[in-house]
């Protein structure tokens, strides 16, 4: 508890102190205005206590970071359930695209393991569907179960494990944290976080110094087969407030380098009855 105190007592100090309503050069000109406001919980105030702010622990970052998405009470009221639509889009090697619509419905656990999200997607050939649920992974298509395919279900994991959400809930998953330093990168000062997961995967975090949002991530996976391991970049742009937290409405993802999806965000409502159903397996063979 100290260390959040220490966290929130920086936060309201950065509040009095910068202009911190004002967003990073890369995303300035993407904020839209806030919505209004709904009832929520805020953190107890607690007595101001002094902080260095060159000297930070891993657990600091994380943990003003976890504020100025919305405090800790309120994601884990607000995100507790919700519904996702949007437009995904990806890009071959050849340079071709191919767009497609999903919806994504998820309920919260009490960690990422005990998750429990619907992906829903339509193609111009292809409807389908991946769950998660009951700690496994298939696929739905016509009201049949399968199997999903090595890259999408890789895909599908991915996007889950390697997620601003798995460091704004690094507690409730048993994740370790390492501040790997602070640097400038095109003007913009940021913190680097190393999270590790209890799988022993790996994701970095760079963290804006001024807004604490997260920018981007970075991680490495293998494809198989003794092939060297590929790294990818997750950027995060666009960034507006949704029921009192923050989300970023545009997400573009590069392999090696090159961008290979984006995805963007129509709508999104938090707090919306969910059926368990939708995550049930409709066969035992599934």
């Amino acid at each position: 508890m100290l260390r959040l105190f220490i966290a929130l007592a920086f936060f309201l100090a950065l509040l009095s102190g910068s202009n911190f309503v004002g967003l990073d050069p890369a995303s300035a000109q993407q904020a839209q205005p806030a919505a209004t406001p709904q009832s929520t919980p805020t953190p107890t105030s607690q007595k101001p206590v002094k902080v260095d702010k060159n000297s930070f622990t891993a657990e600091q970052v994380a943990e003003v970071t976890i504020i100025a998405y919305g405090s800790r009470p309120v994601l884990a009221q607000i995100r507790r359930n919700g519904i996702e639509r949007g437009r995904l889009t990806r890009f071959t090697a050849d340079g071709k695209s191919e767009e497609s619509s999903y919806e994504r419905r998820f309920v919260r656990g009490e960690n990422a393991e005990k998750d429990k999200v619907r992906l829903d997607q339509k193609t111009p050939s292809l409807e389908y569907s991946l769950i998660y649920g009951e700690g496994r992974l298939w696929g739905l298509i016509n009201g049949s179960s399968f199997v999903p395919r090595e890259d999408a279900a890789s895909t599908f994991r991915s996007q889950h494990r390697h997620s601003i959400d798995s460091l704004l809930r690094y507690q409730e998953n048993g994740s370790k944290l390492n501040l790997v330093g602070r640097e400038k990168q095109k003007g913009l000062d940021l913190f680097v976080l190393d999270l590790v997961d209890k799988d022993k995967q790996s994701t970095r975090y760079y963290v804006s110094a001024r807004s604490f949002q997260v920018l981007w991530l970075e991680y490495e996976e293998s494809p198989g087969s003794g092939a060297p391991p590929v790294k990818y970049t997750r950027k995060f742009l666009d960034y507006r407030f949704v029921q009192s937290t923050r989300v970023p409405y545009r997400t573009v993802l590069l392999e090696e380098g090159r961008q290979t999806q984006e995805m963007r965000i129509l709508t999104i409502t938090y707090g919306v009855k969910i059926d368990d159903g939708i995550f049930k397996s409709p066969s035992p063979e599934a």
